[in-house]
């Protein structure tokens, strides 16, 4: 129910009573925006927009908590980013803001703050994408009717050229790497995780077979080793070269099956940042990759397994992808190669089609796997 009423002093009292029946007044000069506030109001309820008008009063800083404890579906490392994105990048700008009161204009002038102190490209958008995902949140809570941070311009982000080692290049950096040369050709080889590698287990790894069954990662987290299920929560099954199996079987020797299968020297879980300082970078210096990472092991699994011939769904399930797609954005331009052999082998199919008299012979369709 709505009214409109005019006071003693002259103004005009407009009314209304929301769902829940609780009533909400406003007072305006004259009689014709006192109408007009109500018609918007009415609107947006037959729209189902309509928000409780001091439900967007919580400010960011007081809704930023709660949110964030709702987060239970995340990894505890994705969590503690998003911490430390709200601790350095949001809240020093939004914390005391209401949410109703953020606007295109300030989300704009923040992000651009940003990148006037030259802060990464891709830290910029976490922290864009962080206000923006809590503000979603805010308008299916019914807090504000849409969210004010859509649709602002963000720094594109220069993607770096990949590396990518021969098997030359690969062995010679497992060889220098000393006992852990097993470990640094298996995330080369098999295309898993540091977090996957580092949590594998003995039970896991079948060297008669070649498979590797990845079901656990583990993540250092504020210096706290963390084990949970592999990105995207997804097991897997991962082949592994012949010439690897027997390496990988010496490894194996004299373990128990719940044992990890690479561990530091005294038999603790091992730490990406430990693992590069002592051995990893002196490793890869020592054979002219100075700068590279263990992480890039895993597109070199990516590069050596295409240039093997595998189709993308394979690769996809090598490394863990969520989709085809994820793996075609990151690594479709290594298809390069198969691509030029289809072209050549449809210039021989062209020719072999001229030579051949009309209606006399056919010529057997070339097969191209989808990929």
């Amino acid at each position: 129910m709505a009214s409109i009423t005019k006071r003693a002093n002259g103004k005009y009292r407009a009314r209304y009573r929301d769902a829940a029946d609780k009533e909400h007044a406003r007072h305006f000069n004259r009689k014709v925006d006192a109408q007009r506030w109500l018609d918007e109001v009415t609107a947006s309820v037959v729209r189902g927009d309509y928000v409780e008008p001091r439900a967007g009063r919580i400010t960011v800083g007081e809704y930023a908590k709660p949110w964030l404890e709702a987060r239970v579906h995340l990894k505890p490392k994705t969590v503690a980013g998003y911490e430390s994105l709200l601790r350095t990048r949001v809240l020093p700008r939004w914390s005391d803001v209401p949410l109703d009161r953020v606007t295109f204009d300030g989300v704009s002038a923040w992000v651009t703050a940003m990148v006037a102190e030259e802060l990464s490209a891709s830290r910029t958008q976490q922290a864009y994408h962080l206000l923006t995902s809590m503000l979603d949140d805010a308008v299916k809570g019914s807090r504000i009717p849409r969210n004010p941070a859509r649709g602002v311009d963000l720094p594109r982000i220069v993607s770096k050229p990949g590396r990518y080692l021969t098997h030359g290049q690969l062995a010679d950096l497992a060889d220098a790497s000393g006992d852990y040369g097993t470990l640094v050709l298996v995330l080369g080889y098999c295309g898993i995780r540091w977090g996957e590698a580092a949590a594998l287990s003995v039970r896991q790894v079948d060297p008669l077979r070649g498979r590797i069954w990845v079901v656990e990662s583990v993540t250092e987290v504020n210096g706290v080793l963390i084990f949970g299920t592999p990105k995207a929560h997804q097991s897997r099954s991962v082949p592994v070269p012949g010439f690897l199996r027997e390496q990988l079987a010496a490894a194996m020797a004299g373990k128990a099956p719940d044992d990890r299968l690479f561990t530091t020297r005294d038999g603790s879980v091992l730490r990406n940042g430990n693992f590069r300082r002592d051995v990893f970078d002196r490793a890869a210096w020592s054979v002219d990759l100075a700068g590279f990472t263990p992480h890039e092991l895993k597109h070199t699994a990516a590069s050596l397994a295409i240039t093997a011939g595998a189709s993308v769904k394979a690769v996809q399930r090598m490394l863990g992808h969520a989709s085809a797609t994820l793996t075609l954005d990151r690594y479709g331009h290594l298809f390069g190669d198969e691509l030029d052999s289809v072209a050549d082998r449809l210039d021989q199919h062209r020719a072999d089609f001229s030579r051949t008299p009309r209606g006399l012979a056919t010529v057997t369709p070339l097969a191209v796997e989808d990929q």
